[in-house]
């Protein structure tokens, strides 16, 4: 085997631990540092909730409704 070969083979070992290892520091140093973690999660709202609408009717206040708007086609 070549000299050519195993350096091929080290450049990819090394490439292949600076992929791993540079996203890694970068977390650990991003979420260690709670004042950055508090920064980003306050200026973005993920959840927006539309505002309250009006409740439906209970049950007992639907059974009035209906036997009013029977009362009112019986009486006719």
């Amino acid at each position: 085997m070549s000299n050519v070969g195993t350096s091929k083979g080290v450049l990819e070992i090394a490439k292949f631990g600076l992929y791993v290892a540079i996203p890694i520091v970068l977390m650990y140093t991003f979420a260690n540092n709670s004042k950055n973690i508090k920064k980003f999660m306050g200026n973005r709202s993920y959840i927006v909730y539309p505002p309250e609408a009006p409740r439906p009717p209970s049950p007992e206040e639907m059974r009035e409704m209906a036997r009013e708007l029977a009362r009112k086609n019986n009486s006719r």
